[in-house]
Formats: C-alpha cells, sequence, structure tokens
C-alpha cells in the first residue's frame, strides 16, 4: 500500500490539477496523520495507519518557515500560483488557524502578492467562529461535500466523531455564496459494498442541495492516487462531464479535474 505523508509545515511547491504551481502549508503533525474523516480514499492513508506521534507545528514555527520558503522561491523566480493549505489531515483543526491565516496573508502581500491563498477542508469545524471567519478572509475557501447522504458519509468518509450532514450544510450556507464546493465522485467497493455515487441516487439530490447552498464553484474530481484502498475505481470523463452539465444547467459554475 503505498501512500503520502507530508512534511511539515512547508512541502512542495507541487503542481496541482485544480490549483496550479501550489505551495503546501501542513499544520498537522510531522511523519502522521491526524483528520476528523477517515476517507477510504485518502492518498495520505488510513488515520490508524499513520498515528501521529508529534506536536502540530506552532504558530511561529509555520510562520517562519513559509516566510524563509517563500523568499528562496523569490530568489529563484519560481512564482507560486497558490498557497494551499492541505497534507495529512484538517488544516482547521490546528489551534491557531485563524492567525497562521493572518500571518500567510501578510506574507502572501509581502513575497507574492499575485498569489492565492486556499484551504482545503472537510468542513467540520466551520462551526467555529475564529475558524468561519478566517476561511471568509482567504481566496479560496473550498470546503467538501461528497454527499447528503448521511450512510454513505458513514461508509466512505468516516467521521472520527460527531458529525451532522444537515448542520454542515447549514454551516456552508451561512457562508453566503463565498466558498468553494469540492466533491469526490468514485466507483467500486469497499468491504463489500458498492461506493458508486456517480447514479442520479446520489447526484441529483446533491445538486439540490448545492444550489442551496449557492458556491461560487464547485469543483468536482476523482481518484488520482493511489488509495488506502485497492477496490476503488475512477469515475470516468463522462460521468464527470455529465454531473459538470447538470450543475451548469442549474447556472452553477463548475469544474472537473479526471
Amino acid at each position: 500500500m503505498s501512500t503520502v505523508i507530508y512534511p511539515s509545515p512547508i512541502f512542495g511547491p507541487i503542481h496541482s490539477r485544480r490549483l496550479g504551481v501550489s505551495l503546501g502549508i501542513n499544520l498537522l503533525p510531522n511523519g502522521g496523520k491526524f483528520c476528523t474523516f477517515d476517507c477510504i480514499y485518502c492518498e495520505c492513508g488510513f488515520n490508524r495507519d499513520h498515528p501521529a506521534h508529534l506536536p502540530v507545528p506552532t504558530r511561529e514555527e509555520v510562520r517562519m518557515a513559509l516566510e524563509n520558503k517563500l523568499k528562496d522561491m523569490q530568489v529563484n523566480g519560481l512564482k507560486p500560483d497558490v498557497l494551499t493549505f492541505a497534507g495529512n489531515g484538517e488544516p482547521t483543526s490546528h489551534p491557531y488557524f485563524a492567525e497562521i491565516i493572518d500571518d500567510t496573508l501578510a506574507l502572501r502581500n509581502k513575497y507574492f502578492p499575485n498569489a492565492k491563498v486556499s484551504v482545503l477542508s472537510n468542513s467540520t469545524f466551520i462551526h467555529k467562529p475564529a475558524v468561519f471567519a478566517a476561511l471568509n478572509k482567504i481566496d479560496n475557501n473550498i470546503l467538501k461535500l461528497d454527499t447528503v447522504s448521511a450512510d454513505y458519509i458513514r461508509m466512505v468518509n468516516r467521521p472520527t466523531g460527531h458529525y451532522d450532514v444537515n448542520h454542515i450544510i447549514e454551516g456552508l450556507k451561512a457562508f453566503n455564496g463565498n466558498l468553494i464546493i469540492q466533491t469526490m465522485f468514485m466507483k467500486g467497493s469497499f468491504e463489500g459494498k458498492d461506493v458508486d455515487n456517480t447514479s442520479d441516487t446520489y447526484v441529483l439530490p446533491w445538486i439540490k442541495t448545492v444550489k442551496e447552498i449557492a458556491p461560487r464553484q464547485v469543483m468536482i474530481y476523482t481518484i488520482d492516487r493511489e488509495t488506502p484502498d485497492h477496490d476503488l475505481r475512477k469515475a470516468t470523463h463522462e460521468e464527470l462531464d455529465r454531473i459538470v452539465a447538470l450543475l451548469e444547467k442549474e447556472e452553477i459554475y463548475a469544474t472537473a479535474s479526471y
């Protein structure tokens, strides 16, 4: 089983299918994984296989490492398109996430003012006022909603604590359009159960909810790297294109990554 555990607090830059040249900011412990989801498709593997033994990086460690990297990129003429909070788990779980966002915006403005700041989040902490406020400050507030089916979420996203999808949906609506919805579509099976969410059974209720949330963009994608479970399969180009067309019919801007 091949999985990716990212360095902390800075990794890359890497080329992102959705974001371009992306400098990664990993607020989770170095060498381990910490997430409020345990998704069966996660490129970092299952939570149990990579327990975190080190503490999260401090706010100052993140700020110093980011500034040093941005200085180096400036000297070497490599311009990032985006500074992306991602890595080995849920970035908004960091106790100083909001303050680190402020530091990052200041450093971005100093070194690469044209770069965007993005956060890839599973939405589990958007109810926290400080997290909500911080996400409203950035360029790309990218929040996960793979489905509106509670059963599917329990089977595929596998939240590690209490998770109420209806509560999450209300939290997404509270951004008043200042968000991007990100959704994984895939096929195959997990522990003998079908995980194909490309059919109308899953897609149509999801689109109805997305329309109510009214994001400025929807990013749909499928499996790109090796997953911890090997019975999962990519959604096809045709399936993703069909979902994009259905979203566009509802006047929702959408893109697909294959």
